[in-house]
């Protein structure tokens, strides 16, 4: 059975340090820890709370977005099991070694994925994905049991090292979002199913690690309109751009989203990212 000193886990920052820290705290004795920093501001503040808690920092000369600075923190694996959590989450005690033992009883999962609560305790479960057919969706309540699922969650990935390598890790061309249902796809389809840990429990407070402006909301929303429409290509999802596309006008076009300024940035952005060539697929 694993043990938590066969676990590396990986974490990117980007000027996350006001959240960093509990993730850090969170981590039991004997696990790795590696930070891949994507060209912070705040790498001083970083290094100092990596040192404190005994944690690795790679430092990107520029940010390189998530699935890529992901690989970059694999890369300096040299242990059996990996573990991506994000730096505003915090593992709940005992969710490692709930994790350990799911991996000894199911050996032939591809991937492990805990029970993720929000802030305010409420589970964030992953029941669909713009990746996947409506007919494969998630349509019951979320689980309260151990069972086989379609998608990880992407604040909290358990997988076993050589089945990461083995699908090349996150598709570094994906810069932010839908990374984690396209590595889902891969690695169910290479190495078998993903399980559902219920009582391995992480909380994410979803949106902590970077500032809420209205040009953050923005970013984030141009790049999750050309992940989505690049990795439902990828997985043959019929009329990727038309969708994307009309799903920002309708965003755009809100009444939600006229009041706020953040609200209205992030509905253009998305719309800027459909309309854009967006990326490259490779050759």
């Amino acid at each position: 059975m694993p043990s938590l000193t066969d676990i590396q886990i990986v974490t990117v920052a980007y000027n996350s340090t006001a959240v960093i820290g509990d993730m850090l705290a969170s981590v039991p004795e004997g696990v790795q820890v590696v930070i891949v920093d994507n060209a912070s501001t705040d790498a001083g503040a970083l290094a100092a709370l990596a040192a404190q808690h005994g944690a690795t920092v790679v430092t990107n000369p520029e940010n390189k977005g998530f699935g890529a600075a992901c690989n970059i923190g694999a890369a300096h694996c040299d242990r059996p099991w990996l573990m991506f959590l994000n730096p505003d989450a915090r593992l709940e005690p005992g969710c490692l070694d709930t994790l350990c033992t799911a991996a000894d009883a199911h050996p032939t999962a591809c991937a492990f994925t805990p029970r993720v609560l929000d802030g305010k305790g409420k589970q964030a479960f992953r029941r669909r994905s713009r990746l996947l057919p409506k007919t494969k969706h998630w349509t019951g309540p979320a689980p309260e049991q151990d069972i086989e699922v379609p998608l990880l969650n992407g604040a909290a990935i358990f997988v076993k090292t050589s089945n990461f390598n083995d699908v090349s890790g996150f598709d570094d061309r994906i810069f932010l979002y839908h990374e984690d249902d396209d590595i889902s796809l891969r690695l169910s389809a290479a190495h078998g199913p993903i399980r559902f840990v219920h009582d391995a429990v992480v909380t994410h407070a979803e949106g902590r690690s970077t500032a809420r402006t209205p040009e953050t909301a923005a970013f984030k929303a141009k790049h999750m309109a050309q992940s989505a429409i690049y990795a439902m290509e990828k997985h043959g999802q019929p009329g990727a751009r038309p969708r994307i596309i009309a799903h920002g006008l309708m965003q755009l076009i809100s009444p939600i989203n006229l009041a706020s300024a953040r609200k209205r940035a992030k509905a253009l952005g998305f719309l800027k990212g459909a309309l854009s060539k967006g990326i490259t697929p490779p050759s």
